[in-house]
């Protein structure tokens, strides 16, 4: 699992009972007080002009915390050989379609798309790419999208 922030972590929790699995961040993960759920989250930015970043990048929902405060969620920095040794990765890095990292793997088109087949690679069936709208799932670039096709990702890789 690579990506600091709520989809890499709740991803990541939702999949340690069901396999083996390495987190890997840039940055130590900074999770939101327990106290903050999605609803209260959207209370508080609706409150503040400057936002909500300071405040972590990680709701800790309940399957979070519990995998956090019972040890198994541990973060792992960036390291270009655990991926390459991976039988799964799944990318979980941001709001926005920034796949220059994948250029050596040569999956992008011409329109800088990778090819999917839900949200797996078609060249390189092992790569996830979450979170990209109607590109790898209906809204899944949304809170309320992500949900169904990150569920029917976990299913996929766990049968």
């Amino acid at each position: 699992m690579v990506g600091g922030g709520n989809s890499g972590a709740q991803i990541a929790a939702d999949l340690l009972p069901h396999t083996e699995l390495t987190w890997m961040t840039r940055r130590p993960p900074r999770y939101m007080p327990d106290e903050i759920d999605g609803k209260a989250l959207f209370d508080i930015a609706g409150r503040r002009a400057e936002g909500v970043g300071e405040l972590g990048d990680i709701v800790a929902v309940p399957s979070v915390r519990e995998a956090r405060d019972s040890g198994p969620l541990t973060a792992t920095p960036m390291n270009t050989r655990t991926l390459a040794d991976a039988d799964v990765v799944i990318w979980c890095t941001g709001f926005r379609p920034s796949l220059g990292h994948l250029a050596p793997l040569r999956l992008r088109d011409s329109e800088g798309r990778v090819a999917v087949d839900g949200t797996s690679a078609v060249e390189e069936p092992r790569l996830h790419l979450l979170g990209y709208g109607s590109w790898t799932g209906p809204a899944s670039a949304t809170l309320i999208g992500v949900g169904p096709t990150a569920k029917a990702t976990i299913a996929k890789i766990a049968r």
